[in-house]
């Protein structure tokens, strides 16, 4: 079957080349293409994509593409994530700010049409399947909870939007399959029932807009595209003949995710259990319907090790509940668009071999919850001022054996001189450290080893030297209405992991129910939206700054850095 696949996705990739150049007449509005379509069934599709890459924060950027944080896309991004492995790419696009006229046209200005279709043609002329939709129109204009919703309108502008893209993209080879709208947001049952409608608007729209467009795989949308809503009130279309697949996206546990409330732990069994919970419901309620994950991803902000665990564990549950997975990215996760390299290779490797079905060994870390410390072994940590001495690193083998050990620099290392094993244990020795590691050595990164296994993805472990950093300021009186920006000189790595917030009269500044988490989460903050890290500085966010103020109490910010042990912080007070 994957040789058939194969096979076929390449004579699909030739006869797309070929097409581009023929002609596109047009009958009556909707569009008519001279040639030939090769149909291929949602399920051949959905096994085909994975998996797949998403191009965001660039079409869907609000108001245009480059507004955000990365600039309009270039042909050799999609060279980029074709030479990685990537089988397709998803075009998020946001239409919003692109009407020329309103009710009841709801034109769509061609020159942002024409954008659009050439960037799906730059990823088809790199055999990249597509997937394209609309994007944050979901709550630009779409949104049918908001208050005073008027579905009326909604429904028109969404109907009249998809005639025309499918106008526009209505001759593309069947690579390109299309999607409504991407999280549209729904709360109750009643939510449920219009998107519903929406996505048969979107069918309906696919039949007036003519080409190809009838016979394209399409992948339907239930409320937020969350798997629990979509279960609950997703309804399948009749009487269109569209293949058609389901989409949803997984973002879960949302403060690992998103770094919420100095969560940086992850992989117990009940982790694990929970996710293996959601994809086996949305499975069951689908079980003969191809599943996508349109969406997912970790902060890359996260330690490593917890981080790499997640996508290896999500993805082979995935394939475990036969689900094709499309990986998030805003322009500062997996790819460097600048610089053409990926910022976690060895994340990359295990999601690959994790969706063919190839065991990883993976760098243990902390697992547990409670714990008042996090240990992992994608580093080795050494402290300014201490002995050095032999260090050791764990791995979970999952039926591999370690083969070798290297400096990334191509020096192999020798055992028993440099290391020895025991099971999935590496002990490094203080004569092998030393090359790198003093008690006076200056903090940072001093190298970075590789550890290849029998099969599976490699494993990285960092060497470093570090030290608690400091601020440039200890304290200031908080004055509402921008972000507070405080210096900060980095001593070992260039993360922050968590920032404890906390009143002088012992409330939490936000979220006071954390006192029920364990210890390193207890009165954090949230990474994004209550503070951040940017070059020479840390930041409180605004939002952190005018809770200070409101509250008139002042409140202590405790900085939190890798490793997360005890003294590696530093505070920063705000007055009122």
């Amino acid at each position: 079957m994957k040789s058939a696949l194969t096979t076929w996705s390449l004579g699909l990739v030739l006869f797309h080349q070929s097409f581009a150049q023929r002609s596109l007449l047009r009958t009556n509005g909707a569009v008519a293409c001279d040639g030939e379509f090769s149909p291929i069934s949602a399920a051949d599709y959905i096994a085909a994509i994975n998996p797949g890459w998403n191009l965001g924060n660039t079409l869907d950027a609000v108001p245009n593409e480059g507004s955000w944080n990365n600039p309009p896309v270039v042909a050799s991004t999609f060279e980029d994530v074709k030479a990685a492995g990537f089988k397709s790419v998803r075009i998020p696009v946001t239409y919003a700010d692109h009407f020329t006229s309103g009710s009841p046209n709801w034109t769509i200005d061609p020159a942002w049409l024409q954008r659009v279709s050439d960037v799906v043609d730059m990823a088809l002329d790199n055999g990249l399947f597509v997937v394209t939709n609309l994007h944050h129109d979901s709550w630009e204009w779409a949104d049918v909870t908001a208050s005073g919703a008027n579905l009326t309108m909604i429904e028109e502008k969404f109907y009249r939007s998809w005639v025309q893209i499918g106008e526009k993209l209505g001759c593309k080879s069947s690579l390109v399959a299309l999607e409504p709208i991407n999280e549209p947001p729904a709360n109750t049952a009643e939510d449920g029932t219009e998107l519903n409608k929406i996505n048969d608007l979107f069918l309906q729209a696919l039949v007036e807009s003519g080409g190809f467009n009838t016979q394209r795989v399409v992948t339907l949308v239930g409320g937020s595209m969350d798997s629990i809503k979509t279960s609950q009130w997703f309804k399948a279309p009749t009487g269109y003949s569209n293949p058609w697949a389901v989409q949803y996206h997984y973002y879960s546990p949302y403060d690992f995710i998103f770094q919420a409330w100095g969560k940086t732990v992850w992989g117990s069994e009940a982790d694990k259990a929970a996710i293996e919970a959601d994809f086996a419901n949305i499975r069951g309620n689908f079980t003969d319907i191809p599943l996508v994950i349109g969406e997912f991803e970790v902060n890359t902000l996260l330690e490593p090790a917890a981080r790499r665990k997640y996508i290896d564990f999500a993805v082979r549950t995935a394939r475990k509940y036969n689900t094709s997975v499309i990986l998030w990215d805003n322009g500062d996760g997996a790819l460097d668009r600048a610089t053409h390299t990926w910022r976690d290779p060895i994340l990359m490797d295990i999601m690959f071999n994790a969706v063919n079905g190839v065991s990883n060994s993976l760098s243990d870390a902390t697992t547990d919850a409670s714990a008042v410390e996090q240990l992992s072994s994608a580093y080795l940590f050494h402290k300014v001022g201490d002995d050095v001495t032999d260090q050791t690193a764990t791995f979970l083998l999952n039926g591999n054996k370690i083969e070798s050990v290297k400096v990334v620099d191509g020096a192999v290392l020798s055992s028993p001189k440099d290391y020895s094993i025991s099971d999935g244990t590496l002990t490094f020795k203080k004569a092998f450290l030393s090359t790198y590691l003093s008690p006076t050595a200056v903090p940072g990164s001093k190298a970075n080893l590789t550890v290849t296994f029998s099969a599976g993805a490699d494993a990285s472990v960092e060497i470093v030297q570090w030290d608690v950093p400091t601020l440039g300021a200890t304290t200031s009186q908080a004055i509402p209405g921008s972000d507070l920006l405080i210096p900060i000189t980095w001593k070992g790595l260039y993360k922050l992991a968590a920032v404890k917030m906390l009143r002088d009269d012992g409330i939490y500044l936000f979220d006071d129910w954390t006192q029920w988490l364990g210890p390193l989460q207890q009165a954090r903050g949230t990474y994004s939206g209550q503070w951040d890290r940017g070059g020479a500085h840390v930041t409180i966010k605004e939002a952190a700054v005018s809770q200070v103020v409101s509250g008139k109490v002042p409140t202590t910010f405790t900085f939190e850095f890798y490793p997360r042990v005890a003294g590696n912080a530093v505070n920063y007070t705000l007055t009122v």
